[in-house]
């Protein structure tokens, strides 16, 4: 006969349920007899000699913590495949808590259900124990049929309260573990942000490659098809002078168009990442930002060393726009770019001699600056009073 499903419930996965806990008091009775020690052969009687009884044992209870510990997540992990992570230190009150209080509390509600379940075993079998007896002593007993009847019942129904009672401990003790052995909060905090650090190191890094990729594939794939157009268009402006004007008119045209979009294509090539910054540095790139701006621009670059690359590109842009909202926004004479390294910084600063009043929340590409240096747990200012003069300095983290 197939028992209904809400008869099995109570009993599913039980057997690991009462091996977790029996495993749990066996742990447990080891630390009780190192608590036990000195009152085995009747203990001290004095205050004081009991105080130091008890501070002596919890000492040393206290040293076995770690291995203790150990031995409880291994108890965890092997008989209910629960995972407690290590806690930052090996010792800590925590722990030492779960051992005196905890873990005791636990072991002997255990201990209790373990001899329920038990004792319910052989209540719910007593026909077996019954009719294992001599006949003579069956037929001496008068109505221990039904007297055996009651018995099975109240054994089936402690085999049901033992197997929901085991469960129930059982997560509970996966509770006060988790909360007592693994990690505290504040562990738990600094790991995730650990965690969410070098998830965002790694998506820097990655958009980082991409963009490099992206450069690549544009400068040696459309730049050149464009380049090759524009030099066959002006050969054919050579090469045939006899031809009519509207067709000269448009080859010009072309020509102008195609010179035009390489033009554009080096620009966006280099604002994706310049080859001449993975080739030969930040001095280099730098040095020809300078150069293209319409305004005089002094750069100072001392770097003994290259940074990393995701730092290198993230100084290369905030110069880049940095001089693009001065010729956009500054109404400025000149600029100023300084580039240094004090051990593990990287200092930027961009100034100009402009009319100032720059708002980093106003759209002008500040904010965006903000939050790149941002990415790489940088730190942006600025300062800029109405009149100028504007100071953008940046720092970036770099390993010495």
């Amino acid at each position: 006969m197939r028992i209904p499903t809400p008869l099995r419930r109570p009993f599913d996965g039980v057997g690991r349920s009462v091996a977790f806990l029996a495993t749990g008091v066996l742990v447990q009775l080891g630390g009780l007899l190192v608590l036990a020690l000195p009152w085995l052969n009747g203990g001290p009687t004095r205050a004081l000699s009991c105080l130091a009884a008890v501070v002596g044992m919890g000492g040393v209870l206290g040293a076995a913590c770690p291995v203790l510990t150990r031995m409880q997540r291994a108890r965890f992990r092997g008989r209910l495949g629960v995972e407690i992570p290590a806690a930052g230190r090996s010792w800590s009150w925590r722990q030492l808590g779960y051992h005196l209080v905890a873990g005791p509390a636990v072991a002997l509600g255990a201990a209790c259900v373990l001899t329920l379940g038990a004792a319910s075993g052989v209540a719910a079998t007593v026909y077996v124990w019954v009719w294992a007896l001599p006949p003579e002593t069956r037929l001496g007993q008068a109505g221990y049929a039904v007297q055996a009847a009651y018995v099975s019942a109240a054994g089936l129904a402690g085999l049901y309260a033992s197997a929901w009672l085991s469960g129930a401990l059982a997560r509970l003790d996966v509770r006060a573990a988790t909360r007592r052995l693994g990690p505290s909060r504040a562990e738990q905090l600094e790991r995730r942000v650990e965690e969410v650090t070098e998830s965002r190191a790694g998506v820097v890094d990655a958009a980082d490659a991409e963009r490099r990729r992206i450069e690549r594939d544009l400068h040696d794939g459309a730049q050149q098809r464009l380049v090759s157009l524009a030099v066959n268009l002006g050969l054919a402006k050579v090469t045939m002078p006899d031809l009519p004007d509207d067709a000269r008119k448009v080859i010009d045209e072309a020509h102008r168009e195609a010179k035009e979009a390489i033009a554009e294509l080096q620009d966006l090539v280099r604002g994706l990442h310049p080859a001449v910054l993975e080739d030969r540095g930040l001095d280099a790139a730098l040095s020809g930002i300078a150069e293209r701006a319409p305004l005089p621009v002094r750069l100072t670059v001392d770097l003994p060393s290259r940074p990393a690359p995701t730092i290198e590109a993230v100084a290369y842009f905030v110069v880049s726009e940095a001089l693009a909202n001065v010729v956009k926004h500054a109404q400025a004479s000149r600029a100023d770019v300084t580039v240094e390294r004090f051990g593990g910084i990287l200092l930027l600063v961009v100034s100009d001699d402009g009319v100032g009043g720059a708002d980093p929340s106003g759209g002008t590409g500040l904010a965006g600056l903000a939050k790149r240096v941002a990415s790489v747990d940088g730190t942006f200012s600025i300062s800029s009073p109405v009149g100028g003069p504007t100071v953008v300095t940046v720092e970036l983290p770099c390993a010495p």
